[in-house]
């Protein structure tokens, strides 16, 4: 299995219309990503959270393996051995009370042999994140103003 982010994604005003679904099945049939899992959850004010029906067209059975994985007790695997210590992702964290959210599981099939490789070699990833909006707004201008100076 290659790498597997799990993508929070808010929404005011959900409106599911299978674009983001199509664009998951694009994905998957050119060898890019496949979606392991899709969960849509709602959190209360009190910080309650609680699984909403997956969109008309969707596959029924979405949601499952995300719960199942994503709800662990922190500190506990999936059999309740506890696992003090290791980093235990919580959806609590990621979704702010009155506020909807899509969690999903995606799998970097791209990956898979680039993460092959640096562990052949020996190498272990000591730290691994995504950049925000504007830090990736930075980067482009930053790159757009070296592109400009090479071309001087």
């Amino acid at each position: 299995m290659g790498p597997v982010q799990v993508l929070v994604v808010g929404f005011d005003r959900p409106a599911f219309s299978g674009e983001i679904l199509a664009e998951f099945i694009r994905l998957r049939q050119a060898g890019i990503v496949r979606l392991v899992d899709l969960l849509l959850v709602s959190r209360a004010g009190d910080g309650a959270v609680e699984t909403l029906a997956v969109p008309a067209g969707a596959d029924a059975g979405l949601g499952g393996l995300a719960a199942a994985f994503l709800g662990r007790p922190e500190g506990e695997d999936e059999d309740g051995v506890d696992t003090a210590g290791d980093s235990v992702w919580s959806l609590a964290d990621a979704v702010p009370p009155g506020s909807v959210a899509a969690v999903a599981l995606i799998e970097h099939l791209w990956a898979g042999p680039l993460t092959a490789a640096i562990q052949k070699a020996g190498g272990v990833p000591l730290e691994e994140t995504w950049l925000a909006p504007d830090d990736r707004a930075v980067l482009e201008a930053l790159m757009n103003q070296r592109t400009e100076e090479e071309l001087r």
